[in-house]
């Protein structure tokens, strides 16, 4: 397997759960203590070897393409000041060779329709998914984990979360066979989003996939799911007919930003492990 360079971030999303704070913030722009929500996942696919960040955004979203771009008078400000640490914090090292590319969604047709979108910048490889509101505290990341489960199965993967049974339904479930290779790693056999009854586990997907290109061929003739969209879970569902996909129970602290409760528990975890170093 070539190694895995590039990363896709669905943030269409108009994160309606969250208004009025996100009529005029992008949802992944709400701050998780001083840093945006964006920010620690695409440090998180930096830190896994991504060197090519791929946005699928609309109009809306302009001021996530500033914030990962140069702000010329805001750092000579800084410099005339002296403010070195804070000059640090807007060019950190970490994004200095990263190139960033921003694709617009014109239609909000689904998570599947948006990564489709993404289809002529990915050759024949694997490349990884996150989405920005699953935040996962971890070392190694929860991106760095799947890619290492990717290299070990040669297959794709995606993360998963053990999820509470009255929390299932907001969630793509998975089913497995037992042929499990150990406690965390489950060889899938089928999927269902977001079941409103009987759900076949309590494996619900976690925001991180690394997926094969192969997604693509799926993707691009599937028909509307759930809610009237294109659904990622529907396509990987027709993918395991011809591929191995392995579901990962990654390490680390989960938290479900697009909710208000989790957002808020991500804030006071980050807080209070700020405080404690």
């Amino acid at each position: 397997m070539k190694k895995i360079t590039k990363a896709v971030f669905p943030v269409a999303g108009l994160g309606t759960r969250f208004l009025p704070a996100t009529k005029a913030i992008p949802k992944e722009m709400l701050p998780i203590i001083d840093k945006p929500l964006i920010e620690y996942a695409v440090e998180e696919a930096v830190m896994a070897g991504v060197e090519e960040v791929i946005f699928i955004t609309n109009h809306t979203k302009r001021s996530i393409e500033d914030h990962f771009d140069k702000n010329f008078e805001l750092e000579e400000k800084l410099i005339k000041s002296g403010n070195k640490d804070a000059i640090k914090k807007i060019n950190r090292d970490i994004f200095q060779d990263v190139k960033f590319t921003y694709v617009r969604q014109k239609f909000q047709k689904g998570l599947g329709d948006a990564i489709l979108q993404a289809s002529h910048l990915i050759e024949d490889e694997y490349f990884a998914i996150l989405l920005a509101d699953d935040l996962v505290v971890n070392n190694p990341s929860a991106t760095q984990q799947l890619i290492n489960v990717a290299k070990e199965t040669n297959s794709s993967v995606i993360g998963l979360n053990k999820v509470p049974k009255e929390n299932i339904n907001r969630y793509g479930v998975i089913s497995f066979s037992d042929s499990s290779r150990n406690e965390k790693l489950f060889h899938l056999n089928g999927m269902i989003e977001k079941p409103k009854s009987n759900p076949p586990s309590d494996m619900a997907v976690f925001g991180r996939y690394v997926l094969s290109h192969c997604i693509f061929d799926y993707l691009k003739n599937l028909e509307p799911g759930v809610a009237g969209e294109i659904q990622l879970t529907d396509a990987i569902k027709l993918m395991l007919k011809d591929h191995s996909i392995f579901g990962y129970l990654y390490d680390g602290k989960k938290f479900d930003c697009g909710s208000k409760e989790g957002y808020v528990q991500a804030i006071t975890s980050l807080a209070t492990d700020m405080i404690l170093k």
